[in-house]
């Protein structure tokens, strides 16, 4: 067997996109297979009853096919964006581990996230004034909308500016202090995504929070990538002078089953707890049950939805747009996300913030 802690630190900048090859020439024989040099020596495949759209931006080839067993799927690059079958294990672990930890967040970033499912989980927090999403390509908001409707619900929030631009620009041209938290839901860090994994795009960030921040952004396998969360934990620790950890969740479709979320505070500012919710999701009105409307529908009546919702949260209710209900996080499993396998905790051990282990 293969010990775990020998990673290689990939050097992304040397690993070619995926898109060399186009979407459509990974659909053979009614199976879409999933190829990547970020991991190598195994492959993931779906099988594709129908392919609902196939086109290429200006920035890379999407494509929505109908799986038999994942329903709808999103794929960029070749790579497996979300599908409606497990997105919720990545958009609510993503959303809530750092909202949940911090009181009362006011202003929220959302970098990247053109599908729209990390803005319906930052919806859900009624504490929240502004919601700013960035994204580069407005093929995916466009294309989530039409195909992804349960998803792409949180686009209706009238708390929610949408800016199609680039990430890294809208960043660090930010007025400091700006954000309580921030969420980086990124691609791999392949080609132009790989500015979001690299430390002047974490110095944005950090100018841009108000002191006791948060962020969370994609931080990679463990199975697959260890080596490279390392050496982020290693920035973060230099750039945000907070608490810094690393948690995980499962994810089927995504490469080795899991995908993990580096979270840091920014110094200054009240003391943070990842691993301890301080705004438990129990007390989000709907959050676990059916009390909202169905998300599916979210786009019937909106003008009077959207009235309706701004007076609900005026009343103290809990989203400003009906929401389905949380299918995967809960407080018992924010705790459960921050426990690393023993192989793991060896590596970032020496890089995580002291306290947290």
């Amino acid at each position: 067997m293969a010990d775990s802690s020998e990673v290689t630190t990939t050097p992304w900048a040397d690993v070619a996109p995926a898109n060399a090859q186009s979407n459509m020439d990974r659909v053979m024989s009614g199976w879409f297979t999933e190829v990547s040099p970020m991991w190598p020596g195994q492959a993931m495949c779906l099988q594709v009853e129908k392919v609902l759209f196939h086109q290429k931006s200006d920035f890379q080839d999407v494509m929505v096919f109908k799986s038999s067993t994942y329903g709808n799927v999103l794929v960029l690059d070749g790579v497996i964006n979300l599908t409606e079958r497990d997105e919720a294990a990545y958009q609510e672990m993503i959303v809530h581990l750092p909202l949940c930890s911090i009181s009362n967040p006011r202003r929220v970033l959302v970098v990247g996230g053109g599908d729209g499912g990390v803005l319906r989980e930052v919806a859900r927090h009624a504490s929240i004034d502004t919601i700013d999403l960035v994204e580069i390509d407005k093929m995916v908001i466009d294309v989530a909308k039409e195909f992804f409707p349960n998803v792409a619900v949180g686009f209706s929030d009238p708390r929610v500016n949408i800016h199609v631009a680039d990430g890294v620009a809208f960043l660090r041209d930010a007025v400091p202090g700006v954000y309580d938290a921030i969420i980086v839901d990124s691609s791999d860090p392949v080609g132009p995504a790989q500015q979001l994994f690299e430390r002047p795009f974490f110095e944005s960030m950090a100018r841009a929070l108000r002191p006791g921040g948060v962020i969370c952004t994609q931080a990679e396998s463990l199975w697959a990538h260890l080596g490279v969360i390392v050496g982020i934990a290693r920035t973060c620790r230099e750039v945000f002078k907070g608490e810094v950890n690393y948690a995980w969740t499962s994810v089927p479709t995504y490469p080795c089953g899991t995908i993990g979320f580096m979270l840091c505070s920014k110094e200054g500012g009240p003391p943070v707890d990842f691993r301890h919710p301080c705004t438990p999701v129990e007390r989000m009105l709907g959050a676990t049950s059916h009390a909202h409307a169905d998300a599916s529908s979210a786009g019937e009546g909106k003008d009077e939805d959207s009235a309706a919702a701004a007076a609900n949260v005026e009343n103290g209710g809990s989203t400003a747009i009906p929401l389905p209900p949380l299918s995967y996080y809960n407080s018992d499993i924010h705790t459960a996300a921050f426990c690393l396998p023993q192989f793991a905790r060896e590596a970032l051990d020496p890089v995580l913030t002291p306290k947290s282990r």
